[in-house]
């Protein structure tokens, strides 16, 4: 019977979730948002119709699916691309991210009184940018060759990509000062570009591994595909057991993978290219609706005007970034508020990581969670629906 109500579940999430997406698309909105609605509503915190089983490793869930967002980008990035957008893409991967976690630190402590070690928490959790959000779009606009001729979906991409790493980074250091760790802040500034550089390696062994395996063995692109896949949560998997010892980027371990097997055998990379979009139909329902049900929304309602002030003042400063970060660039004005906008929706990172001070003890936990939530409640749908429909309009076709 218990397996029965896991399937029931399972089914459920896809029915609704499929359904929930078509019927706001034809309504001119976001698929997520109606995704996150209907995880809030079949979420323990209203029906109750997700198995207690299913939620249990929904974080793992979450992770298998952000894996594929980031292999389908890394397919999605071309070295001839990437040359022409480095230096903006590099700028947008720290300097927006920095700004909004410092900025919300200060806020949150003059605001609510937090102690600056929680209110750092706070920060670098609402900070993080979400890849689910924005890569799809992205990537969706690539391959309708909109914005390419100056690399602004690739910059926004790239950049999101990595802006996740710096703040879950510097989310850690906050909690293992809280925690009571001796924390060598010389050695953590260093361990960032560390991180990405060990990740990068990483990735790049993996990618030149499965190159070998698929020019000397016959293997069908389904298998590759499953081959490819297995391989990057496996990255994951050593990134995270490596973390005390050795510092992982992973998750840019696996973009690298993809970019890399683009680049050496390009017809094999858009093909399975191809294969990681199908998948992501499963994966993209999954993620959006186990985040939704993680939302509690009565928690979310308790602190609703403080934590809308927290983070409007936050993506002010996150805007402010983005524009730093453009100043020099190709860009015209109308190009740069659109970057601006796709660095809005907050997600993946908020629903992973918004309950780990709660279970660590921490004092303002409830709080932190509370805002983590409002911030994926209004940022997600807004942002989305505001790339979505200001992207189509401003950015030039690459004839």
């Amino acid at each position: 019977m218990e397996f029965q109500y896991v399937a029931f579940s399972v089914a459920i999430i896809l029915l609704l979730g499929l359904l929930s997406s078509k019927i706001f698309i034809r309504i001119k909105l976001p698929g997520l948002l109606g995704m996150l609605i209907v995880g809030i509503i079949i979420g323990p915190y209203c029906l109750n119709l997700i198995d207690k089983s299913i939620l249990d490793i929904s974080g793992d869930l979450r992770a298998i699916a952000l894996i594929i967002i980031l292999l389908r980008a890394g397919f999605g990035i071309h070295m001839e691309s990437l040359r022409r957008v480095g230096s903006s893409a590099i700028k947008m991967s720290f300097i927006p991210d920095i700004m909004e976690g410092l900025t919300v630190m200060f806020v949150s402590h003059y605001l609510l009184g937090l102690p600056l070690i929680e209110a750092g928490m706070l920060g670098f959790i609402i900070a993080a940018v979400s890849p689910a959000v924005i890569v799809p779009q992205m990537l969706s606009f690539i391959k309708r060759r909109m914005g390419t001729k100056k690399g602004i979906p690739l910059i926004i991409l790239t950049g999101a990509s990595v802006d996740d790493v710096v703040s879950i980074t510097i989310f850690s250091v906050f909690l293992g000062i809280y925690g009571g760790q001796q924390v060598n802040y010389i050695t953590t500034i260093l361990g960032i570009p560390l991180q990405f550089i060990f990740g990068i390696l990483f990735g790049l062994v993996i990618a030149i591994l499965l190159l070998y395996l698929f020019k000397h063995f016959n293997i069908r692109n389904t298998e590759k595909t499953l081959i490819i896949l297995a391989s990057a949560i496996l990255l994951k998997n050593i990134g995270d057991a490596l973390s005390s010892i050795i510092p992982i980027a992973a998750l840019v371990g696996v973009m690298v993978i993809g970019f890399v097997i683009l680049e050496r055998m390009p017809e094999l990379g858009m093909q399975i290219s191809d294969q990681f979009d199908k998948i992501w139909i499963f994966a993209e329902i999954l993620l959006f609706v186990l985040v939704g049900a993680q939302v509690n929304i009565y928690l979310a309602a308790s602190f609703l005007m403080v934590g809308l002030i927290i983070i409007i003042i936050g993506w002010i400063a996150r805007s402010c970034g983005v524009y730093l970060s453009l100043m020099g660039s190709n860009l015209n004005l109308k190009e740069k508020i659109f970057c601006i906008m796709a660095y809005t929706p907050k997600a993946t990172v908020q629903a992973a990581i918004g309950a780990i001070p709660l279970a660590m003890g921490v004092a303002s936990g409830q709080l932190i969670l509370a805002i983590a939530v409002i911030a994926i409640l209004f940022t997600a749908p807004l942002g989305s629906f505001a790339v979505s429909m200001y992207g189509e309009r401003i950015l030039e076709p690459e004839k």
